[in-house]
């Protein structure tokens, strides 16, 4: 299967060449590339089901080969890049003819990146494969570079690669001197401790939870995910953060090994929860349909991030199963979202390229318009609230059983931080499910607020194909979480060593010993016998001709004649939504503000009302990061009137101490 798996990856990268120097290859590109997504699929099945395969590539820096290695672990983020660049190729497919070269040509050098960093079997391979990754997105951000809110989400998503990159190098090449190798099966056989595995946990954290979106280092993700292609925000969302989630996975669970201490996962599960809460909670409050869709992503990869932290936590205190069930709980749910997420964000872009708009208060009534989208895009909203017996719901509660399981761990302090996390889980669930009503109420429901938006047509074909097939896929999913566990039996051992096939049957999750079981089949055909009998009811007893009568306008006058599709003012506005949870929540976590100005007496004047909210993270980081770039920029800048002997002098004294540093982590 490896043979295959680097065929696929040449075809690939032939067809980024050929991209390149075609610009009119768009078509072919987009069937190699599902072509690709399909094979991965199959690798990733047969990965999971049989032992693992490992195989040394003839290509490497002096001394270190490449090497490939597919093990469960890996073939389960396979699986999810396989099914979620499926249906962004899919959709590439629909917009051939209309994309721009650039998105032609790093389209599949994306997603061979991104499949070379989850089956490498050395560190160098796998910086290798995140590096493409992060070059050809970056390459892919930037198509729209004659607008300048573009340009600067490419240079901002530039930045956070380049740190996500040092620090990942960093903490390999750390590890790697005192293992006395860079394969993963080296460093697996020689656990960090002491200071160096404080740094390490410091340097994977900031160098895959910035790729990741991970609080507080998500301030490039609800810019740079909006500014590319419609299919290209969707496996961004869908499977780039889940190759960073692997890497956390693999370095901080498998490689680092059961001997690390309780607070080992601490980090993680606070950082978790904080992403969580604060992505759904800017979710609830924007007002670009692929900004509450990137925020909302920063939600799910805090949920995933906090469950592996919990799964570190628990295996520290000796607590194997439950270690076992909070892996489940990660991978069980990054699954889930990369299916509902990458049909959300091809759902927006539908919505884009028929109703002309991304603004809540500029759509309405699609449902009318763009009925398959509007079908599609709500089974995946109801799944992004976690609804059950959807995809989105197994997944979280799993993850809050794991939560409420806390009080087993002896101190108290980490008892009462756990207590914490169930809340902010919680509120994150609630905030979730609130953007998410939200967003499809605005975009698909009530009634037009434009002549575009009443006027809106239909996706193509091949594009209401992806959407069906990924709100399908999240059904299943739902449906099947028992299944899927066991199919991710070995994955979970590999991370934690551990077993959960105990806890997950074929139309059950038992994570209690069956006092607290999920049955989602069941639940489903409760829900569809309840709703059978309710239109049943209606049917019987409501009267034979339907009474017709004026719409409330919510106190409004009626609308006048040159408004046909109705004032826009008797219907809810994206800020009004949102209003409540601004002022409850938004002031303390955002920043939120809300001044009125109000005319002087006699003044015929409106009164205005100016609303709005900033994320800390661009106060409190990006901007101190800014100035400090400006700073640098400004003493470089002064290198170039140094004389020959003072740069000379440089360059020796940075020899030097790279050579020092280099003698002392030999010791």
């Amino acid at each position: 299967m490896l043979i295959l798996f680097t065929c696929l990856l040449a075809g690939l990268v032939v067809a980024g060449l050929a991209g390149a120097l075609w610009p009119k290859a768009g078509r072919g590109v987009a069937c190699v590339c599902l072509l690709a997504a399909l094979g991965f699929v199959a690798i990733a099945l047969f990965g999971l089901l049989r032992a693992p395969s490992a195989m040394v590539l003839p290509i490497g820096p002096p001394g270190q080969a490449l090497s490939l290695v597919l093990d469960p672990l890996a073939a389960w983020f396979l699986l999810i890049l396989g099914l979620s660049a499926a249906a962004a190729s899919l959709y590439a497919l629909a917009d051939a003819a209309h994309a721009a070269p650039r998105v032609v040509a790093g389209f599949p050098l994306f997603v061979a990146g991104m499949a070379l960093s989850l089956l490498a079997g050395d560190g160098v391979t796998l910086l290798l494969g995140f590096e493409a990754m992060s070059l050809a997105s970056w390459v892919l951000v930037g198509y729209g570079h004659a607008d300048a809110a573009n340009r600067q989400a490419a240079r901002l998503y530039l930045c956070f690669a380049l740190l996500s990159g040092l620090c990942l190098a960093a903490a390999l090449a750390l590890w790697a001197a005192s293992a006395g190798g860079i394969g993963l099966d080296v460093l697996r056989a020689a656990p960090p401790d002491g200071w160096r595995a404080a740094v390490i946990l410091a340097l994977v954290l900031a160098g895959a939870g910035s790729k990741a979106g991970l609080v507080p280092l998500h301030g490039w993700l609800p810019l740079a995910h909006p500014a590319a292609p419609g299919h290209v925000s969707a496996l961004m969302s869908s499977a780039m953060v889940k190759v960073a989630i692997y890497v956390m996975a693999r370095l901080l669970l498998d490689c680092a090994g059961p001997a690390q201490p309780l607070w080992w996962g601490v980090p993680l599960l606070a950082l978790g929860a904080a992403s969580a809460v604060l992505g759904a909670l800017r979710a609830a409050l924007e007002e670009d349909t692929k900004v509450i869709l990137a925020c909302s992503t920063i939600e799910n990869v805090g949920l995933i991030v906090a469950a592996l932290g919990l799964a570190a936590i628990f295996r520290a205190a000796d607590l194997g199963a439950l270690a076992a069930l909070a892996t489940g709980a990660a991978l069980l749910h990054a699954l889930a979202h990369s299916v509902f997420k990458a049909g959300l964000f091809l759902a927006a872009a539908a919505v884009l390229t028929g109703a002309g708009s991304r603004r809540l208060d500029s759509l309405g009534g699609l449902i009318h318009a763009m009925p398959a989208t509007a079908a599609c895009a709500g089974v995946l909203a109801a799944a992004a609230a976690a609804l059950p017996p959807l995809s989105g719901f197994a997944g979280e509660w799993l993850l809050v059983q794991s939560l409420l399981a806390g009080w087993r761990i002896g101190p108290l302090p980490m008892q009462v931080g756990l207590a914490a996390a169930v809340a902010l889980v919680g509120l994150a669930a609630a905030l979730a499910a609130a953007a998410m009503v939200r967003l499809y109420g605005l975009v698909f429901l009530g009634r037009p607020r434009g002549p575009r938006s009443a006027a809106a047509r239909e996706a193509p074909p091949l594009a209401r194909a992806a959407l069906i097939g990924c709100a399908g896929l999240t059904v299943l999913i739902g449906l099947a979480p028992g299944p899927l566990l066991r199919l991710a039996e070995e994955a979970v051992r590999t991370a934690v060593r551990q077993n959960i096939a105990d806890q997950a049957q074929l139309f059950l999750l038992a994570p209690g010993g069956g006092a607290t079981a999920y049955a989602a089949p069941l639940l489903a055909l409760l829900l569809a016998a309840g709703i059978a009998a309710l239109y049943l009811g209606m049917r019987r007893y409501s009267p034979a001709e339907p009474v017709l009568g004026p719409a409330w306008g919510c106190g409004f006058l009626p609308a006048p004649p040159e408004l046909p599709f109705g004032d826009p003012l008797a219907q809810p506005s994206a800020a009004g939504f949102g209003q409540p949870l601004r002022r409850m929540l938004g002031s303390s976590v955002l920043g939120a503000r809300e001044v009125v100005t109000m005319p002087e007496p006699g003044d015929p004047a409106p009164a205005r009302l100016e609303a709005g909210f900033a994320d800390p993270v661009f106060a409190g980081l990006l901007a101190p990061l800014a100035a400090l770039r400006d700073w640098l920029a400004d003493r470089a800048e002064r290198l170039r009137d140094m004389s020959l002997r003072r740069c000379l002098s440089l360059s020796f004294g940075t020899l030097v101490a790279l050579l020092a540093l280099l003698a002392w982590l030999e010791t």
